[in-house]
C-alpha cells in the first residue's frame, strides 16, 4: 500500500504533502496514529501540567469562574490566539521539516518566540520544548539520531518546533497533528480548572463536548491562512499571565 498523501493549503495554494517519517521507523496509519495518542498523552513526561497559560490567574480575577464563563475563554484563546498562531505554524514546520528546510524552520521557531507576550509564557514555550527535546534524545529520534541530512533543531527550540518534528518522524499527516495539538491543550486547560477552579470532572466533558466542533473548525481555518494573516489578539491573556507573575498564591508556573 502507498503511502499517504494528504493536502496542505497555504499562500493560497493547494500542495502535497507526504506524512512519512524521516527514517522510514514508524510504517502505517495505525502506527502514525499511536505515535500522535503518544504525543498528546498526558502521561508525555514534559512537564505541561505544570503550566496553566494565564488560566490560573483568570479564575483569581474572577473572568473565569464557572463551567460557562470557562468555556467562553476557551473559545476565545482557540480562535484568537491558537487557529492563528500555532495551529498554522505547527503546519508550516511540519512541511519545512519534510523538506529540510532548515531556515523555515529557524524562521518560524524565532517568529512562534517573538510572539509569547510574558516572560511565563515563554518560559513554557522554551521548557516544554526542551523536555521534549530531551525525551526524542532518550528515544533516539532526534534529526542527528535519523538522518545526517536533515537539518538541526534550533538552539533552545520551542515547543511547537519539536511537536513539529516528533509529528513528522511518527509519519503523523499534519492536520491530525494540528487536531491532536489541539486536543492536548484543550485537555491541559481542563486539568487546571478542575484543580484551580474547581471544575467538576462532568462539567470538563461537557466542555469537551460543547468545544471538540471548534477544533475542527479552527483546523480548517488555520489551514487557510496566508502568512500575513497570522498573529495572536489575547491582550486578555497577555494580561492575566503578566499578573500572573506576582499573584500571592499559585499552582502553576503559567
Amino acid at each position: 500500500m502507498g503511502t499517504p498523501m494528504i493536502t496542505v493549503t497555504t499562500m493560497g495554494i493547494t500542495m502535497p504533502t507526504e506524512a512519512t517519517p524521516v527514517s522510514g521507523l514508524e510504517q502505517g496509519s495505525d502506527l502514525a496514529l499511536l505515535g500522535l495518542l503518544q504525543l498528546v498523552s498526558p502521561a508525555l513526561p514534559i512537564g505541561a501540567f505544570a503550566f496553566s497559560q494565564g488560566l490560573e490567574s483568570a479564575f483569581e480575577l474572577g473572568w473565569a469562574h464557572d463551567e460557562t464563563s470557562l468555556g467562553s475563554w476557551l473559545a476565545g484563546v482557540l480562535d484568537d490566539g491558537l487557529t492563528r498562531c500555532e495551529l498554522p505554524v505547527l503546519v508550516r514546520l511540519q512541511r519545512a521539516w519534510a523538506a529540510g528546510d532548515g531556515e523555515a524552520i529557524a524562521q518560524w521557531d524565532c517568529w512562534l518566540a517573538a510572539n509569547r507576550e510574558t516572560a511565563e509564557l515563554a518560559a513554557e514555550d522554551s521548557r516544554l520544548g526542551a523536555s521534549l527535546t530531551r525525551l526524542l534524545g532518550s528515544l533516539g529520534l532526534l534529526p542527528s539520531d535519523l538522518s545526517s541530512e536533515a537539518p538541526a533543531l534550533p538552539a533552545g527550540a520551542g515547543y511547537v518546533t519539536v511537536f513539529a518534528w516528533a509529528a513528522q518522524v511518527r509519519g503523523v499527516a499534519p492536520r491530525q497533528a494540528m487536531l491532536g495539538f489541539a486536543w492536548a491543550w484543550l485537555e491541559n486547560q481542563l486539568a487546571v480548572a478542575c484543580k484551580a477552579l474547581p471544575l467538576g470532572h462532568t462539567a470538563a466533558q461537557r466542555l469537551v463536548e460543547r468545544l471538540r466542533p471548534s477544533l475542527v473548525a479552527a483546523v480548517d481555518e488555520a489551514l487557510a491562512l496566508e502568512d500575513e494573516e497570522l498573529g495572536p489578539a489575547l491582550p486578555g491573556l497577555a494580561l492575566a499571565s503578566a499578573l500572573h507573575e506576582t499573584q500571592y498564591s499559585r499552582l502553576f508556573r503559567s
